[in-house]
């Protein structure tokens, strides 16, 4: 046998072995069961919204509520920021993108307290430190002042402008005590804010200096003396839960602009679980069809048109676990059509080969000469369907992005196996043998 087809030989079952050793562990990992919390190991192939629940947000960021000259970057803002509140909050493979001009989809997999999310993601967190006046009469406050609702009901009249913001802020975590020894936040200044914060307090010693979210005032305490080490509290009653809502979110940082909420859609574990059972009967029944047809039609041919199918969905699954790609809905319908792009590949050449024997060439000639005559038809095919996958890839979302992964994939995966994998088999079977007729 000579050294080229050795080395061929030896590539192929690298290949093999390097992709059982890639997809072992997302087969490990999918066989067991799971909690909606644990997070998807390395090199596994994760699930998509569609097929493991979860809730799917349609977010518009308000940008005419800000000046026509702070809009240029205010979307983009809003998505980083909506981006670090979502990881803070722990959920497992979220999907965040952009849409259109000033909407933000949001993708939340397996999460177990969809409300919470959502109240987190829409809260604009708009920190705000203002000084509360002497004056109560609320009907005609003093100039430079305004009123503004407290968290209880009440109302207050302080300043129209803050005197420090969130901007300013480096930390904000949850504490228990305080004056009800209830949980309480915790706020720490950045250098320049503790700086200002020192300045105001010390300015305003017997003031009292309300601290305003999203125009709620939350508190309002009396200042007893300057405070110069840039800390700060929040009380306000809260829940443990609400004191780690509110700390997330004020470390993430304030929207630059309120987004709403134009669309939320919740899909249940039941239907994610139905939508996997379902796609893998289809990718099973398409699969086991196409071997019988290869097999009844191509004879013996067939069997090296099977394996190459069985490497390809294996190259396939073992390129997503490396890649720890996002497997959707619409991806299992990228690997159905897969199979019958691989196998088309092969009734090409076949049929090629048939052509050659008609025509009177010995087999391994007619073989070799099948081989290359197909080629350039599957390289123009395969080419032109990898356009429109990029397409897909580049200016699609969500499960259109996994269909075209899977797609792209796939075909890469269908040109090796079906050109050089069977190709290879021929020449390492029919070796050394005065061969007559094939089985085709």
């Amino acid at each position: 046998m000579p050294k080229s087809l050795q080395y061929k030989l030896i590539l192929i079952l690298c290949v093999i072995f390097a992709s059982f050793y890639l997809i072992i562990p997302s087969i490990s990992w999918y066989s067991k069961k799971h909690t909606p919390d644990e997070s998807t190991p390395e090199r596994v192939f994760k699930l998509g919204l569609d097929l493991q629940g979860g809730i799917r947000l349609l977010l518009e960021v308000e940008v005419e509520k800000v000046k026509q000259e702070n809009r240029k970057d205010v979307v983009p803002r809003a998505l980083e920021i909506i981006r670090n509140r979502i990881d803070q909050f722990g959920v497992s493979e979220p999907i965040i993108t952009k849409q259109g001009e000033k909407w933000i989809v949001v993708q939340l997999p397996g999460i177990k307290e969809p409300k919470r999310a959502i109240e987190i993601i829409g809260k604009t967190a708009q920190l705000e430190f203002r000084l509360v006046s002497d004056s109560t009469d609320l009907e005609n406050p003093p100039e430079g002042y305004t009123v503004l609702k407290t968290k209880d009901g009440g109302k207050l009249i302080v300043s129209k402008e803050p005197q420090l913001t969130g901007a300013y802020l480096k930390d904000a975590r949850v504490e228990i005590g305080g004056s009800y020894n209830l949980p309480y936040i915790g706020l720490e200044f950045t250098k320049e804010g503790g700086k200002k914060f020192a300045k105001i307090t010390g300015e305003n010693v017997g003031k009292r200096l309300a601290i305003v979210l999203d125009g709620i005032i939350q508190s309002a305490p009396n200042i007893r003396e300057r405070i110069p080490n840039g800390r700060a509290i929040i009380e306000g009653m809260f829940s443990l839960d609400e004191a780690k809502d509110l700390a997330l979110v004020l470390r993430a940082g304030a929207l630059p602009a309120p987004v709403k909420i134009i669309e939320n859609r919740t899909i249940g574990p039941t239907l994610g679980s139905d939508s996997v059972r379902r796609g893998l009967r289809a990718v099973i029944v398409g699969f086991c069809l196409v071997i019988v047809f290869m097999l009844i039609y191509y004879k013996k041919a067939g069997i090296l048109a099977d394996i190459a199918l069985l490497l390809n969905l294996l190259i396939l699954g073992a390129v997503l676990s490396l890649l720890e790609a996002t497997l959707t809905l619409p991806g299992i319908a990228g690997i159905v059509l897969t199979i019958g792009t691989a196998v088309d590949a092969n009734v090409l050449i076949f049929a090629r080969i048939k052509e050659e024997l008609k025509a009177g060439k010995t087999p391994l000639v007619a073989i070799d000469s099948g081989y290359q005559k197909a080629f350039s038809t599957i390289l123009d095919a395969n080419i032109t369907t990898l356009i429109a996958a990029g397409f897909l890839l580049q200016f699609g979302s969500g499960p259109i992005k996994g269909f075209a992964i899977t797609l792209m994939i796939g075909i890469f995966a269908s040109m090796f196996t079906a050109i050089f994998v069977t190709h290879t088999i021929w020449d390492a079977v029919l070796f050394g043998k005065k061969v007559e007729r094939i089985s085709i």
